[in-house]
C-alpha cells in the first residue's frame, strides 16, 4: 500500500486561458497527457450535489436544499422532479447523491440519499422511486425510504453520503460519522461507515457482521471512515475506491475491504481544527493505512474512475473533487496504487462536489456554489492518449 502527501505530485500544473467559443467562454489546462478545455453547460443551480446520466442523455441533479432536476445538458437546468422526499436542509445536510438501478431501462428506479428527520433529530437515509418524464411535469413515483441510519443526531454535519452499484447489483452507501468522532469505531452504529445493501435496503449477503452474536450491524461492509464524500466503482479493476475528508490534514483515498476498520478517530495523518493530535497518531495494528492521503487538507468530494476511449492514456485512473482548493485532482492508478498526482484548474470554477464520467466519455463537474453549475471537460485535440 502507498502512501503519499499532497504536494509529492507527478505532472503539470494547470495553465487556465480564458478562449472564446461560439459565443462560450472555454476554461483550457494543460495535463502532463494533453490539452483539456473545459466549458460550462448549465448554470443556475442551489448547491447542486450529486449527479447521474440517464440512457437517453438528460441527467438528474439533486440541489442540497432538497429539489432534483431533469437537465439537458445540451438545453438548460430543466425542471424540478416531483415526488422526492422531504429533507432536513441544514448545514451539511439536504439531498444528497442520486444513482440509478443498474436494470434502470426497465424498472425506471431512481436512488436518492439525504438527510431525513426521525428520532428528534437527523441521520442519513437513502431512498428510491419510479421515474416518470413523459407529458407534464416529472415526478418520482411510489417514493419510498428503503434505509436510514440506525441513530439519529443532533448534529448538522457529516452525513455522507454516495451511492454506487456493484456488478452484482449490490448497493454502497456511505455515511459520515455525524460530527461525533468515536461513532465511527463502533461497527455496530452505522455513522462512519461504508454500507452494502441489497438493492430494497435490505443487508447484503456475505456482509461482516450478518448473524446473530456478529457485535456489528449487518448492513455495514467497513468502518472507521470520518466523511466519505466520493464512491466509485471500478469495473475494469473490480474494486471500489472512496474518498473522504480528513480534519485538518489527512484527507484519504481508500479501498473499503470486508470488515475492516479504516482507524477514524484512532488514526490519521491530519490533526484537529484546533491544532491538537488526533488519536494514537497515523498508524496503530489491526487498523487500516488509507491507499492515499492528502496534508494539508484539499477537501475532496466526487470521485470518478476514468474509463471509454476519450481519455485512453487516463484509463483506471481517479479523478476527484476539492471544495477548498476549488480544483479537479487526476490520480495515476498502476496495479490498485496511485503512484502520482496532477492538479488541475484551480480557482477556475469554484468548489467541485461532484465529478462524473458521462456517456459521452467526458468529465462532467457540478460546482457547490449558491449559482452552481454543470461543466464538461474534454481533450482539445479530441482524445487524450
Amino acid at each position: 500500500m502507498r502512501t503519499t502527501t499532497g504536494w509529492m505530485v507527478a505532472g503539470l500544473a494547470a495553465v487556465l486561458a480564458l478562449v472564446p467559443a461560439g459565443g462560450r467562454a472555454e476554461i483550457r489546462a494543460t495535463a502532463a497527457a494533453c490539452e483539456l478545455v473545459a466549458e460550462t453547460r448549465v448554470g443556475g443551480f442551489e448547491h447542486p450535489w450529486g449527479l447521474v446520466f440517464l440512457p437517453d442523455g438528460r441527467a438528474l441533479v439533486t440541489e442540497r436544499p432538497g429539489r432534483l432536476r431533469l437537465v439537458d445538458p445540451a438545453g438548460g437546468i430543466g425542471p424540478v422532479v416531483d415526488g422526492t422526499p422531504e429533507v432536513v436542509a441544514r448545514g451539511q445536510g439536504g439531498l444528497l447523491d442520486v444513482a440509478l438501478h443498474p436494470d434502470f431501462a426497465r424498472n425506471a428506479l431512481v436512488y436518492l440519499t439525504y438527510s431525513a428527520a426521525y428520532d428528534g433529530g437527523a441521520g442519513t437515509a437513502v431512498a428510491r422511486g419510479r421515474l416518470e418524464s413523459g407529458p407534464g411535469r416529472p415526478r418520482l413515483a411510489g417514493l419510498e425510504t428503503v434505509f436510514r441510519i440506525n441513530r439519529a443526531s443532533g448534529t448538522t454535519r457529516h452525513f455522507g453520503s454516495r451511492l454506487a452499484f456493484d456488478p452484482a447489483g449490490n448497493l454502497f452507501v456511505t455515511v459520515g460519522d455525524r460530527g461525533e468522532d468515536e461513532r465511527a469505531q463502533d461497527p455496530g452504529d452505522h455513522a462512519g461507515s461504508v454500507l452494502r445493501l441489497r438493492d430494497d435496503g435490505s443487508p447484503a449477503p456475505g456482509n461482516p457482521f450478518v448473524g446473530a452474536g456478529s457485535g456489528g450491524a449487518p448492513e455495514i461492509w467497513s468502518y472507521g471512515h470520518r466523511n466519505p464524500q466520493g464512491m466509485a466503482w471500478d469495473r475494469a479493476g473490480d474494486r471500489l475506491w472512496i474518498v473522504e475528508h480528513g480534519a485538518r490534514g489527512g484527507d484519504e483515498i481508500n479501498l473499503p475491504q470486508r470488515g475492516r476498520n479504516y482507524g477514524w478517530p484512532r488514526i490519521s495523518y491530519g490533526v484537529h481544527y484546533s491544532g491538537r493530535p488526533i488519536g494514537e497518531g497515523s498508524r496503530a495494528p489491526g487498523l487500516e493505512q488509507p491507499a492515499y492521503y492528502w496534508d494539508p487538507s484539499i477537501a475532496p468530494s466526487g470521485l470518478a474512475v476514468v474509463a471509454g476511449p476519450l481519455f485512453g492514456a487516463w484509463r483506471g485512473d481517479l479523478l476527484v473533487g476539492a471544495l477548498k482548493d476549488e480544483m479537479l485532482v487526476h490520480l495515476t492508478v498502476r496495479d490498485g496504487h496511485v503512484v502520482g498526482e496532477e492538479r488541475l484548474f484551480r480557482r477556475a470554477f469554484g468548489r467541485v462536489r461532484d465529478v462524473r464520467i458521462g456517456p459521452d466519455g467526458a468529465i462532467w463537474l457540478l460546482t457547490d456554489e449558491p449559482a452552481g453549475a454543470l461543466i464538461r471537460i474534454a481533450p482539445a485535440a479530441g482524445r487524450c492518449g
